[in-house]
């Protein structure tokens, strides 16, 4: 059994959606004696993260409704490095994607350690057609499943298909194939997204 652990670490300084300083984590550590405790500022979006439809839709469920059970199963990750500034329908339509499946993306993202304001995403005809194939969850390597695209369209359709999205996984050691995946985000009730630990577990059978 070999088991990635595909989860960005969390450190002052680390990379966070288009450098902005205010979704940076702070760490703020006191000691007393020989007891430390260190309080956490940290955006719901930080890092590996797990959206809530209530990130992208006014009315949309908040992250306590996100289903764990579809969090903890088998997935197909695709090596979609070769794409080329987005990933299409047409990228997707040579793998043999099943109603059900966890579809993680792997892209040249997975090779970078900075932001990169032109990383690959997931294009608004990608999503409409893993949505239509009624995959359970789509994971991709970049801090936004989508970029720059007015609207928001990726996100609304995959949330209004009730598709679950993973955001700002590390895969650069993952190559393609099958795996059984365990992506354990915070129990947070209310907000929009949480952060998650995921892990990809090569040699073990799903029940």
């Amino acid at each position: 059994m070999i088991v990635y652990d595909v989860t960005e670490a969390i450190v002052e300084g680390m990379t966070v959606y288009k450098n902005k300083p205010e979704k940076q984590p702070k760490f703020n550590s006191v000691t007393n004696g020989y007891v430390t405790e260190t309080r956490l500022d940290l955006d719901v979006h930080t890092g590996t993260h797990v959206d809530a439809p209530l990130h992208m839709l006014t009315d949309g469920d908040t992250f306590e409704t996100v289903p764990l059970e579809d969090l903890v199963g088998h997935c197909n990750v695709l090596d979609l490095t070769e794409a080329v500034d987005r990933i299409t329908k047409a990228d997707l339509e040579v793998y043999d994607i099943k109603k059900g499946d966890f579809v993680i993306l792997k892209t040249k993202n997975s090779l970078e350690n900075t932001f990169n304001f032109e990383f690959i995403f997931l294009a608004h005809d990608g999503a409409e057609y893993l949505a239509e194939l009624g995959v359970r969850g789509i994971g991709i390597d970049s801090l936004g499943i989508e970029r720059n695209q007015e609207g928001h369209p990726t996100h609304k359709t995959l949330f209004k298909n009730k598709v679950i999205i993973i955001e700002g996984l590390r895969l650069k050691e993952v190559d393609e194939g099958d795996y059984f995946m365990v992506a354990a985000p915070l129990k947070l009730v209310g907000t929009d997204a949480s952060p998650a630990r995921v892990l990809l577990i090569k040699g073990i059978a799903e029940e």
